[in-house]
């Protein structure tokens, strides 16, 4: 395995690099998260080199840089830029993920679909969160929580339940990578929309986005 990130054994061109980084914009990134927009974060492994072997350690890691670290702690809303530079450091080089399930779950597309649905909410005016795009080509669209629970009931009283919708919703025991960070060893993940004060804490409702993302998710398979 080519590094383990946080443990004595990292190689040293690993440490080099994303010690610099982690401790810069990746800690502020955390920061921002935890202080600003009121998120948890929790450090996530990587992957890299021509195989994407995960800094987890485990040759048959089924997530490969997709999912948090062992043992590692969740650096809570609220903290501190010093508070996340003292839990970061010693996770050199982690991933930034965002625990679905507290303040917020999250509806998911293909990017495509997501970019062409943005348009269209942005242009009927209705509330919107944040949205990421992964480097995998899907869009992450940051709702209220209790989306992943409902969703079914949701999709059924609009009708789209029998439809075979590219859509699926991320709750409690869910992960997603957040921007900076590289997400599964494809690339960094960014925003469509990012957060701001209006959004961030208050989520829209996913009822309110979700006959749209259907639709759009519809005609896309067609």
């Amino acid at each position: 395995m080519g590094f383990t990130i946080g443990g004595s054994r990292s190689t040293k061109e690993f440490r080099s690099g994303t010690r610099r980084r982690g401790r810069t914009s990746e800690c502020t990134a955390v920061a921002e998260y935890t202080g600003l927009w009121g998120w948890d974060v929790v450090p996530g492994a990587r992957a890299a080199g021509p195989l994407r072997d995960c800094s987890c350690g485990r040759a048959d890691c089924r997530a490969p840089g997709a999912h948090p670290l062992p043992l590692a702690p969740t650096v809570p809303a609220g903290a501190t830029l010093d508070e996340v530079t003292g839990t970061w450091g010693e996770y050199p080089g982690a991933a930034v993920l965002l625990p679905a399930g507290r303040a917020f779950d999250v509806i998911e597309v293909a990017q495509e679909a997501g970019r062409r649905a943005l348009v269209r909410l942005e242009r009927m005016g209705l509330p919107l969160g944040p949205v990421t795009a992964t480097p995998d080509g899907r869009a992450q669209f940051f709702v209220a929580p209790g989306a992943a629970d409902g969703l079914p009931q949701l999709l059924y009283r609009m009708g789209w339940d029998d439809a075979d919708l590219d859509l699926r919703a991320l709750g409690h025991g869910a992960y997603v990578t957040a921007p900076p960070s590289d997400h599964a060893g494809l690339g960094p993940v960014g925003w469509l929309r990012p957060p701001t004060l209006d959004c961030a804490g208050s989520p829209p409702q996913a009822r309110l986005l979700l006959g749209t993302l259907a639709y759009i998710c519809h005609r896309l398979r067609r």
